[in-house]
């Protein structure tokens, strides 16, 4: 198959795009209307409307489809009812399945179809929510056959039929707030990223009590995609002061209350912490990118079926130990995170070991080998692992390239658990 991020002339000419000369020129900042808090389905106001009244404003109709799965369907009702009691009439899709496959986005736009919503409400996890943008894609423009091909500067033409309301019942993927939907080749064994400003949500509704049940193993990987996200974001160079204040003061929220929230699930405050950091890793990442935390977790997770979170997150050290041999735009977040040191290596030194002591409190392992990948079925899968790493459109907004060989020998390292010494 085909992939919009395989063409040659995307891959060469989109890493230009964070060039100093040219960002220098002009810079956009996006993100959602946001609602937060406990009472953020009814009682939160924002420019006197009530969230649901806001989104009214916007859809004439006010018919709207709510797209969830088996875990997050048991707040459908509690969603439901708040847009009943603003006049919504509302239909219930809860068949989305992990990791957005490709099958299960047209069976969603199919019934999307049928129902001809002016609303489209995501409520759940980032599989949810990517499945429920690219169900969208296919509901406003049934012309489109094959998403694998869109490329990411082409408008859509989204919102002539509906907008777009994410409602996350995880903290991690950020999907609420970025143009970007990951779904699911499941016979090529990749990730389909599709990226697009149409994609960005009308509005975000962080409720802490959403993700308070979430179990601590999922806690975890959430929050270290959460983290993966604000960590890389800030060494992208694609990056910006105002994507910088945003993943910084995400890195602090993650290491302050990721604990807490893993250790004691019903902790109202560390879980809308961690909601709030997750989306604003997501705004600082759908602005200023991610690099081979993501490039490489990518692949990763879908070869093996390992967790996003874990797949990204526990890569984390290993790209930035490749990164440092070309920018210290790491000593920013030693400074977000008072990491002090007599030199700068001392410094990056500390940032390495703090990741690694978070990974330990979550139970992570450190290594891939950790994770229980047989050595057999990493040799056969390592040729995979790095062609679809350097392919992967996060790759190109890494602050150093990697070829192919470079990603094996980083594949390798993280394998053994060893220090990237190249």
């Amino acid at each position: 198959m085909t992939y919009w991020f395989t063409d040659a002339v995307v891959k060469d000419r989109l890493p230009l795009s964070g060039a100093s000369a040219i960002r220098g020129m002009s810079l956009s900042f996006s993100m959602p209307r946001l609602f937060m808090g406990p009472n953020a389905l009814s009682e939160v106001r924002g420019g006197g409307a009530n969230v649901f009244e806001a989104v009214g404003l916007k859809c004439p109709q006010r018919r709207a489809f709510v797209v969830t799965d088996g875990h997050a369907g048991r707040y459908a009702n509690r969603v439901c009812a708040a847009m009943q009691r603003r006049r919504f009439t509302t239909e219930v899709w809860d068949r989305a399945e992990p990791e957005a496959p490709l099958e299960n986005v047209r069976e969603c736009a199919e019934a999307m179809s049928k129902f001809e919503p002016d609303a489209i409400v995501a409520l759940g996890g980032g599989s949810v929510i990517d499945g429920a943008k690219a169900a969208w894609i296919l509901y406003e423009r049934p012309d489109i056959t094959d998403l694998a091909t869109v490329p990411p500067l082409r408008p859509f033409g989204l919102r002539e039929k509906a907008i777009f309301v994410a409602i996350p019942t995880t903290s991690g993927t950020g999907s609420d707030c970025t143009a970007v939907a990951v779904v699911s080749d499941t016979k090529a064994k990749r990730k389909i990223p599709i990226v697009n400003g149409d994609l960005l949500p009308d509005f975000a509704i962080l409720v802490p009590d959403l993700v308070s049940g979430m179990p601590p193993h999922l806690t975890a990987g959430t929050g270290l995609d959460a983290l993966a996200h604000s960590m890389d974001c800030v060494m992208s160079p694609m990056t910006n002061d105002f994507t910088d204040a945003m993943a910084l003061r995400a890195i602090q929220l993650i290491f302050k209350y990721l604990p807490r929230a893993y250790h004691h699930g019903a902790d109202r405050e560390a879980r809308l912490r961690m909601h709030i950091a997750a989306s604003m890793a997501g705004v600082a990442f759908g602005n200023g990118g991610v690099a081979l935390t993501h490039s490489m977790g990518h692949s990763l997770g879908k070869l093996f079926a390992i967790h996003h979170g874990i797949a990204v997150g526990i890569l984390i050290p290993y790209a930035f130990q490749y990164y440092s041999a070309v920018t210290d735009k790491y000593l920013d977040i030693c400074d977000a995170l008072n990491i002090s040191g007599n030199t700068n290596e001392e410094r990056f030194a500390g940032l390495i070991e703090k990741v690694r002591a978070l990974f330990t409190e979550l139970g992570v392992p450190l290594s891939l080998k950790g994770l229980g990948i047989s050595e057999k079925d990493f040799e056969d899968n390592i040729d995979k692992l790095s062609l679809y790493s350097v392919e992967d459109p996060s790759a190109f907004q890494s602050p150093r390239s990697a070829t192919e060989e470079q990603c094996e020998k980083l594949f390798r390292y993280a394998y053994e658990g060893r220090d990237v010494d190249f």
